[in-house]
């Protein structure tokens, strides 16, 4: 079954608290959490704090996704702060992706690694047995709202079909411009996971909208 996970990074800062408790509600499958460092992405987001606070508000999985160089650093503080699952970027500084993915897993944790636009699935197949989901971006990452790459769709038939040949239970994350309508073109390309955060935040109904991506 699709899962649905808001980004909070499109919720109403002054109001975040109140934007997580709702999540369930209004059908959320994972909250999910942008961390950006301002070095490997151009903007500055949330860090451990943030998670720590939001965790007691809810009981959905909480997805962090670390858009930051270093990504290894984070994991005992993320973990601490109440994080189920943390993705790290093959792009990222880190050199010893295995380990980290290792070390993310003995902390209790999901693991997965997040590929770039242009980054070919190549270079994380080698990794699939070590990762419970991929994460593939379907925007450059940094900011919120921008439109969907198309090319995505490629990617996710690609790593569904290496995925399913292995017989692996690897799952499939899109994050970036999804909508209603690019929810339908990611579901049948074979994705598992969804992230939205305009079309869920900037709704008239959230849980209208979540039910239309979820489809």
């Amino acid at each position: 079954m699709i899962k649905v996970a808001p980004s909070i990074l499109s919720a109403d800062f002054a109001a975040m608290g109140e934007a997580v408790k709702k999540l369930k509600n209004q059908g959320a499958d994972w909250v999910h959490f942008d961390v950006m460092d301002g070095n490997f992405v151009p903007n500055i987001t949330f860090g451990p704090d943030m998670c720590k606070a939001i965790r007691p508000l809810t009981d959905l999985p909480i997805d962090v996704h670390l858009m930051v160089e270093h990504p290894a650093e984070w994991i005992t503080p993320f973990q601490k702060a109440g994080a189920d699952i943390l993705t790290i970027h093959v792009e990222s500084s880190e050199r010893h992706l295995h380990r980290a993915l290792q070390a993310i897993h003995a902390a209790g944790m999901k693991a997965g690694v997040v590929l770039n636009p242009a980054t070919p699935i190549s270079v994380c197949t080698h990794l699939l047995t070590e990762c419970d989901l991929v994460l593939l971006m379907s925007v450059n990452p940094g900011f919120g709202g921008q439109s969907f790459i198309p090319e995505t769709l490629r990617k996710i038939r690609e790593l569904r079909a290496e995925i399913e040949v292995r017989g692996l239970p690897t799952l499939i994350e899109i994050d970036g411009g999804v909508n209603p309508e690019t929810a339908k073109l990611c579901r049948d390309a074979g994705a598992d996971i969804l992230v939205a955060g305009s079309a869920v935040f900037k709704a008239e109904s959230p849980a209208e909208a979540i039910k239309a991506i979820r489809g």
